[in-house]
């Protein structure tokens, strides 16, 4: 256990939970959230004891978003802000080198929205649901969610969410793709942690070299798709997972990867 003040984090059989901790603001975001959830990132990325990490919230919601009851006078702009605070966090969840899963719980509204659509593999609580609040208060989506929403909705459904104060529910969420499974709320925690743990025993090698490619692939030509692929598959086939995960083919086992 490690002690932040505005996020929970544990680690229990490779699995690293990280809960938004300020359950009296519905887990807005502030500059404490900001950085103690960029810090509890960068643990899990580097801890070699875990292999998949679990973003939920505690409390009612995941995100109300950004709490705008914070005092930002301090940076000149919100680009300076974003850049400081906001982009280093969104940017952890992208880059990690292992799988991030998001456990919706209620809300995922503004910036909570954004960091749901930034991980990997989505859960939902079958009352969670996502929210683009910007336009009710005269603002638009940010932390990288007007690329999200477009990618996974396309353009016209995705303007609408950003201009209309759109929201999605969770079924919605699962028949539009953006959620992988939707599960009853008092599950919400136990199931994420199964789900989780079953990722934990595939190769971390190939999950990370999976994830790498496919984050970028909707920029790259197919030619090019196919030669980074056997840059990566080089890589995992040098490695002593696929020694046991053929082996274990062979032998009709179990394969036990060890990430190396």
């Amino acid at each position: 256990m490690t002690d932040y003040h505005h996020v929970n984090y544990a680690v229990e059989n490779r699995v690293a939970t990280i809960a938004l901790n300020r359950p009296d603001t519905l887990n807005a975001f502030n500059q404490g959230l900001r950085n103690d959830l960029y810090a509890a990132l960068q643990q899990a990325s580097d801890d070699g004891d875990v292999r998949i990490v679990v973003l939920t919230g505690e409390g009612r919601g995941f995100s109300a978003g950004a709490d705008l009851t914070e005092d930002t006078s301090m940076y000149l702009s919100f680009v300076e802000q974003c850049e400081a605070e906001y982009k280093p966090f969104i940017m952890a969840i992208r880059d990690c080198p292992k799988l991030v899963v998001a456990a919706i719980n209620g809300a995922a509204a503004g910036i909570g929205g954004a960091v749901a659509l930034s991980c990997d593999l989505i859960m939902m609580a079958e009352d969670a649901y996502l929210y683009q609040a910007f336009s009710a208060i005269g603002l638009m989506p940010d932390g990288g969610a007007t690329q999200l929403l477009v990618e996974r909705l396309g353009y016209h459904k995705a303007l609408e969410m950003a201009v209309d104060a759109g929201r999605l529910t969770a079924q919605e969420c699962k028949e539009a793709g953006i959620a992988n499974k939707v599960v009853a709320a008092d599950q919400l925690r136990t199931q994420a942690q199964g789900w989780a743990e079953h990722l934990a025993q595939g190769a971390p090698l190939a999950q990370r070299n999976a994830k790498q490619i496919m984050r970028k692939v909707a920029l790259m030509s197919f030619s090019d798709v196919v030669d980074e692929e056997a840059v990566l598959q080089t890589q995992c086939i040098a490695s002593e997972d696929a020694k046991i995960g053929v082996d274990a083919f062979l032998a009709k086992e179990k394969p036990v990867f060890q990430g190396k």
